[in-house]
């Protein structure tokens, strides 16, 4: 490889956060202190039946400066342990 080559590759692996989950989702609570809850909606196909299913789960999420609104569409990605139950921050 020439060296323009690895510096090209180096920057893309900087660039790519590699197994960090992020999921979109909407806001619905913002009443705690840097916090937001997150409704993440997932539409997957059941095993068993072949029949799709809506399914949904409610994420707790860092949010510095409380700038979101409750029914806001965000983007979350995961990160370090916050707190016993804030695992993700709001991009």
């Amino acid at each position: 490889m020439t060296e323009k080559q690895t510096k090209e590759n180096t920057m893309e692996n900087e660039n790519t956060k590699k197994g960090k989950k992020v999921f979109a989702g909407t806001v619905v609570s913002n009443k705690m202190k840097d916090t937001v809850v997150v409704l993440v909606s997932r539409y997957t196909k059941d095993v068993k039946y072949k029949k799709f299913v809506k399914s949904s789960k409610k994420y707790m999420a860092h949010d510095e400066g409380n700038t979101k609104e409750i029914g806001d569409k965000v983007h979350i990605e995961e990160t370090r342990p916050i707190s016993k139950n804030k695992k993700f921050i709001v991009t």
